[in-house]
């Protein structure tokens, strides 16, 4: 089984490990109700889904004519304008086959000029803010990628009040001494205001070496031993309070709900070393050189 936590100050207990629907982005709703197949079984009841991820709004669509009530529904508006996500918004309640959602987040808010148009009298918060008050979504919150994320998570908290976070975490990342104060840093405020926080990239091996041709619909190389998986999710759980979103291919969704299921305590060094012995963990960000967009 796997742990649930409550999600922030939402009153929902989330499973620990939540869906990346990313990963229906290219899928067929056939191959996504196999999916949801085993969604159902293991009991993950938290969906994690955004406008920008080709059709995976359409293929979650038909499940919450099913089974609205048995998930957590989250989405992501990556406009910056108030016309522009207020547009957005609504056109995910309709491809989603909702009325609202539970929550609706800020995507890869992470470069400052875009950072402060969103955030500014006639920006994206200002129509999640209109959206919350009419009902659509319940939640407002905030993503992001890079080695900046961590901080501009700790500003957009100064500017509102937000339900919750959603940023990178994994042991290369983390060797990043300033990613990692940083993080610290804002898991610390989020505990104190009762903020959700989510991460990502958790089986992330490194970026696709150059001539290498992608074998899994991710942008970066994922771990694909399943021991491998299992250790780095761990990991991941380790860290008290933090929810763990799977990745954006299909075939790793299956190892990870296993090693969700398996966990039971904070992981060895040296099991993480053990992932390295065969397949070394590298950085997916660079400092000062950019974010990857989600």
């Amino acid at each position: 089984m796997i742990q649930t936590l409550p999600f922030g100050r939402s009153g929902h207990m989330s499973t620990r490990l939540i869906f990346g629907a990313a990963a229906l982005g290219r899928a067929s709703q056939q191959e996504a109700d196999r999916a949801l197949e085993q969604l159902l079984a293991a009991g993950v009841n938290h969906i994690d889904v955004a406008a920008s991820y080709g059709d995976a709004e359409l293929r979650v669509g038909p499940w919450m004519e099913r089974h609205r009530n048995r998930f957590f529904l989250a989405t992501k508006t990556g406009e910056r304008s108030y016309a522009g996500a207020r547009g957005e918004i609504r056109r995910s309640l309709e491809r989603l086959r909702v009325d609202r959602v539970d929550l609706l987040q800020l995507h890869n808010l992470v470069n400052d000029d875009e950072w402060e148009t969103a955030m500014g009298p006639d920006g994206a918060l200002r129509a999640a803010i209109e959206a919350r008050d009419a009902g659509l979504v319940r939640f407002i919150g905030v993503t992001g990628h890079g080695t900046r994320v961590a901080a501009m998570h700790l500003r957009s908290l100064e500017r509102f009040n937000l339900d919750s976070v959603l940023l990178p975490l994994n042991p290369a990342l983390l060797r990043d001494a300033q990613y990692a104060a940083e993080f610290e840093q804002l898991l610390a405020v989020c505990r104190a205001r009762n903020v959700a926080v989510q991460t990502i990239k958790s089986i992330a091996r490194r970026r696709w070496q150059d001539g290498t041709a992608p074998t899994h619909d991710t942008w970066y190389e994922p771990l694909t031993d399943a021991a491998d998986i299992e250790r780095a999710v761990h990991w991941a759980l380790a860290h008290p309070g933090v929810f763990v979103n799977s990745a954006g291919d299909l075939r790793l969704l299956g190892p990870t709900i296993r090693a969700a299921e398996s966990f039971a305590q904070a992981p060895r060094n040296a099991e993480i070393a053990a992932i390295e012995a065969h397949a070394p963990l590298e950085p997916l960000f660079v400092r000062d050189f950019g974010a990857q967009s989600a």
